[in-house]
């Protein structure tokens, strides 16, 4: 285990970790915002119906998460790490060519089957070879990683827009399959050091079936906490998923000035994440999670009230600090409840909360505003003021020592007793 005192001597499938990140940002940046305005334009497909699409990427995902999540428990991180890159890159790449509702559905699909296991295997990669205290700093980084691809996503989506909307799956695509390329000849397997300190996990690697796969039924504070983050993240993918239509139904921005406007929000967080996470080390989850449930309420009015440039500026800023408040939190939670030898089933468990917020948000944001273009932003307030409480507690919850150990000795302790979370960019151990 290595911990992180500078940016030299650190372990390598740490950095290249956070070099794939960047990686998935880049291609995400590129499609997300354009995608909207390529199905409405180029697509010829009715607003109301563009959630569908968003939600066959998310559906592969949700289908194939609970069956291969956990598989890099079980083959390798390396592996997994190596076909995922290189099969979402496939996946863009081949949006460039298809043609039609059904094959661009089929397309996304077997994209989002691929990229179920991708950002869940990254970060288990990255708690396999950095010490438990650091998870919060490696996790606050890997967003800034992801964040930074996400400038230069919006920035060279803009670009290819100008020639061709369609044009924009070709650069997310390639800069996937170069990660791809990347970690097949730069990536060591990390599995063993993730299981080098791992006493009694034996148990865990004999287990096979659903309830091996599914640990979120197993691990009744993790299905607690990942239902708060879904309803969190629903609402607040909203204005990412609607604000390219609002905009430009608008008439406030081209498809070119999408692009820039959220590749400002990303910047925003390479600027300030690892600041925030510093300024706010000493607050508690609850404390956190309601920050960037007021941030996100505060977006939504904003939006509600009118859709002129200072209003859409000032809606991805706040949304972006919402994230920087909250970002970290949630893997470093869910991996303080994951038994060392479940890391990537419990992480991939993780990502099924994110694969619904990118099926549910687009879907539901789309056809709210299909109805009324502010409706989404009203209905969004008194939802996301929920999820941002009951989140909150959920959080606090999992950094608490669970009375499980009394009734079952033979588990792991980081399993039934998990160390207190520390906060983000916490410097010292956490303490029991």
């Amino acid at each position: 285990m290595t911990t992180i005192p500078s940016w030299r001597g650190l372990p390598r499938p740490a950095t290249l970790g956070l070099f794939l990140f960047f990686c998935a940002g880049f291609a995400d940046g590129a499609l997300v915002p354009f995608f909207p305005l390529w199905a409405s334009s180029e697509a010829g497909i009715p607003v109301g119906a563009i959630g569908l699409l968003f939600g066959c990427y998310a559906g592969g995902e949700l289908l194939a998460a609970p069956l291969i999540g956990g598989i890099a428990d079980r083959i390798g991180r390396r592996p997994v790490l190596i076909a995922s890159s290189l099969g979402v890159g496939a996946g863009f790449l081949a949006l460039f060519f298809v043609h039609g509702v059904v094959a661009t559905a089929l397309v996304l699909l077997l994209t989002g089957i691929c990229e179920s296991v991708l950002h869940p295997t990254i970060l288990t990669a990255i708690a396999d070879v950095t010490e438990p205290s650091a998870h919060p700093r490696w996790f606050s980084m890997a967003r800034v990683s992801s964040s930074a691809g996400q400038i230069l996503g919006p920035a060279c989506g803009a670009l290819l827009a100008l020639m061709s909307l369609r044009s924009v799956f070709l650069a997310g695509g390639t800069m996937l399959v170069l990660g791809g390329i990347v970690m097949l000849l730069a990536l060591d397997e990390t599995i063993s050091a993730g299981r080098a300190t791992g006493d009694g996990d034996e148990e865990y690697e004999e287990e096979e079936g659903l309830s091996a796969l599914l640990p979120a039924f197993r691990d009744g504070r993790l299905a607690k906490l990942l239902l708060w983050v879904v309803l969190f993240e629903v609402a607040s993918n909203w204005i990412e998923a609607v604000i390219p239509l609002y905009a430009h139904d608008a008439g406030t921005l081209t498809p070119s000035g999408v692009g820039a406007l959220f590749a400002y929000a990303a910047a925003l967080t390479v600027g300030l994440q690892m600041l925030v996470s510093r300024m706010v080390e000493a607050r508690s989850a609850l404390w956190l999670t309601v920050g960037a449930g007021l941030a996100t309420i505060l977006a939504f009015a904003l939006l509600a009230a009118s859709p002129a440039m200072l209003a859409l500026i000032g809606a991805v800023s706040l949304c972006s600090i919402a994230q920087m408040l909250v970002g970290p939190l949630v893997p470093t939670a869910v991996n303080a409840l994951a038994p060392q030898a479940r890391r990537a089933s419990y992480m991939a468990a993780s990502s099924v909360a994110v694969d619904l917020k990118d099926s549910l948000g687009p879907s539901i944001g789309t056809a709210l505003y299909a109805l009324a273009p502010r409706l989404p932003w009203i209905a969004g307030i008194p939802l996301v003021a929920i999820a941002s409480l009951g989140l909150g507690a959920a959080i606090g919850r999992a950094r608490r020592p669970s009375n499980e150990s009394k009734s079952n000795p033979s588990a792991t302790p980081e399993a039934v007793n998990p160390p207190e979370l520390p906060v983000p960019w916490s410097p010292s151990p956490a303490t029991e």
